[in-house]
C-alpha cells in the first residue's frame, strides 16, 4: 500500500530550525511530485513547497519563501523540508503529500499523517 510519512517536528523557539522528513514507499518516487503543507489549529490547510520530479523544480508559498528549503533523496525515496528562521505563525501540523504525474499541483492523491511544529515567542 501506499504510504507517507512526515517526521521531525518539534518544539523550537523563534529564530530555530527544524527538518522534516517525508519517507515515502509503495510507489514509484520517481513519478510524482512530493509537497509539503501545514494545518495550524482553526485554520484551512495551506501549502508550503513542492518539488517536481521530472526537472527538480521547486515552489514555495509566499509566508516560507527564503526560509524553507524542499529537497528529494531518490536514493532513500525521501524528500525533507529544511525550515530555517522559524516563527509562531510556522506553528502548524506538517504534512507531506504526492501528486502523479512528476509536477507541482493542488491535487495531491496521496496523504501522509502529519507531524507537529511549534514555534514559540
Amino acid at each position: 500500500d501506499v504510504q507517507l510519512q512526515a517526521s521531525g517536528g518539534g518544539s523550537v523557539q523563534a529564530g530555530g530550525f527544524l527538518r522534516l522528513s517525508c519517507a515515502v514507499s509503495g510507489f514509484t518516487f520517481d513519478d510524482y511530485a512530493i509537497g509539503w503543507f501545514r494545518q495550524a489549529p482553526g485554520k484551512e490547510r495551506e501549502g508550503v513547497a513542492c518539488i517536481s520530479s521530472d526537472d527538480g523544480n521547486t515552489y514555495y508559498t509566499n509566508p516560507v519563501k527564503g526560509r524553507f528549503t524542499i529537497s528529494s533523496d531518490y536514493a532513500k525515496t525521501t524528500a525533507y523540508l529544511q525550515m530555517n528562521s522559524l516563527k509562531p505563525e510556522d506553528t502548524a501540523v506538517y504534512y507531506c503529500a504526492a501528486r502523479y504525474k512528476s509536477t507541482c499541483g493542488n491535487d495531491m492523491a496521496y496523504w501522509g499523517k502529519g507531524t507537529q511544529v511549534t514555534v514559540s515567542s
